[in-house]
């Protein structure tokens, strides 16, 4: 039985999507003791992944490199290697369209291969975040096309990723697991397979549908929360009330009151997308999520209101948008890490340049980044052009990399949109605050 291939692991372990999911939960399996394949479409991630060079973060580079050397985990792009799979997770993107629809193809896509090489006793799990009912709505009627029958030839559950690119404390190693399997069997496979690989409980509820809406509810109560504060922030600017002052001292309350702060929008895979994947199954039943609606609103207008924001700070120096050099301090969605992904800085960016400013990007993490139909590099940080600057705007949370003292010295203004010189001895008497 798999059970005992997994509690003995000798279980042969395919994973799907080799990125900020994929393979550090790759590395991960490998370690615990089993045999991992895995596998993506792009070649130069399989080759990187071989030659044990780490791209992600949240690997630890030593470790990749031991387990491709000692062929642990190896990578592939050939998906014939799912034939010799006794587990496959699939942790692939799960992207919305520019009409803020869920687009299944990845998932699908990967179902599909699966499923021509589904064998009896194999489990099949979901990592990806999706709308509850994908796993047995979509991926399900997929692999029992093959005549198998799910629960009792071959086993499929969902358990959601929970990375946090960057936190240095809660890695995937250390995250708490949900598992929802499709009956019994299915959720205690998975769940003794996470224990073997994890130092982390491993928590099951009842079914697929569980499991898929608890990961949906996590980043909504953050979404609205977010938008909850960004609009305090807009209210409180109007008022001439100090925002970040108000959110320390409602946080002195050791009950009721949980801190959130505001920013030039959401960023990350997460955040900005697991939400309304909720809103579009809703419609199926007839509801309307007008608060997720209204939320996602609120955090993609924050853009807009910084480049306000910025235009407001410039009159006042009797500067104008148009022609202003600016200063764009960060382009990744979050403070030290280069991943990029629905960052908001980008939509900053395309506001001030569409203002016809002249904007310098500058990040510490991020050497170069897609733009428009070409690649743009990012500019190293230099006193004599921060001198020669009209504003500087902070757009990342970098805490490392970023010379502050020199940036609030040399600049004419500063509009830190992220208070991260809140924290930090500098002069602060041309710094403004979102």
């Amino acid at each position: 039985m798999l059970i005992e291939k997994v509690e003995g692991r000798t279980a042969v372990i395919g994973v799907i999507g080799l990125g900020y999911v994929g393979l550090p939960l790759a590395v991960e399996k490998a370690k615990a003791g089993f045999t991992v394949i895995g596998f993506d479409i792009q070649e130069q991630r399989v080759k990187m992944v071989n030659e044990g060079h780490n791209y992600i973060g949240d690997v630890v580079n030593e470790d990749l490199e031991q387990l491709a050397k000692s062929g642990k985990l190896q990578a592939t792009t050939d998906f014939e290697s799912l034939r010799e799979c006794d587990v496959v997770a699939i942790c692939v993107p799960t992207p919305l369209d520019v009409f803020k629809q869920p687009d299944l193809s990845y998932v699908i896509r990967s179902t599909e291969e699966i499923a021509k090489r589904l064998h009896n006793d194999m489990l099949v799990v979901l990592e990806s975040t999706t709308y509850p009912g994908t796993t047995e709505d979509v991926m399900k009627p997929i692999l029992e096309e093959t005549g198998l029958v799910c629960g009792k030839d071959f086993y499929l559950a969902f358990s959601p990723e929970r990375v946090d690119p960057g936190n240095l404390r809660f890695k995937t190693k250390n995250t708490p697991k949900i598992v929802g399997g499709y009956g019994d069997l299915s959720t205690k496979i998975a769940k003794s397979l996470y224990e073997k690989v994890l130092d982390a409980s491993v928590f099951t509820v009842s079914s697929p549908k569980e499991a898929e809406m608890a990961k949906v509810l996590e980043n909504t109560f953050r979404i609205v929360n977010i938008a909850l504060i960004n609009e305090m922030a807009i209210v409180s600017e109007r008022m001439g009330i100090n925002l970040w002052e108000v959110i320390d001292a409602a946080a002195t309350k050791p009950f009721g009151f949980m801190p959130f702060y505001p920013g030039p929008g959401v960023g990350g895979h997460c955040i900005p997308i697991d939400p309304f994947y909720l809103t579009y199954i809703a419609r199926k039943y007839d509801y309307h999520t007008r608060l997720i609606e209204a939320a996602g609103e609120i955090n993609d207008a924050m853009p807009q209101y910084v480049v306000e924001r910025l235009m407001k700070l410039l009159n006042l120096e009797r500067k104008c948008l148009n022609g202003a050099k600016i200063i764009m301090l960060g382009i990744a969605y979050k403070g030290d890490i280069d991943d990029m992904r629905e960052s908001p800085a980008l939509k900053v960016l395309e506001l001030l340049e569409g203002a016809k400013a002249e904007v310098t990007v500058i990040d510490p993490y991020v050497t170069a980044f897609k733009w428009k139909d070409g690649l743009r590099k990012t500019d190293p940080l230099q006193r004599d052009q921060l001198g020669e600057a009209d504003a500087v705007v902070i757009t990342t949370a970098h805490k490392n990399g970023v010379d502050y003292r020199t940036v609030c010295e040399e600049a004419r203004l500063v509009f830190d949109t992220k208070n991260i010189l809140k924290t930090l001895d500098v002069d602060r008497s041309r710094v403004f605050v979102l």
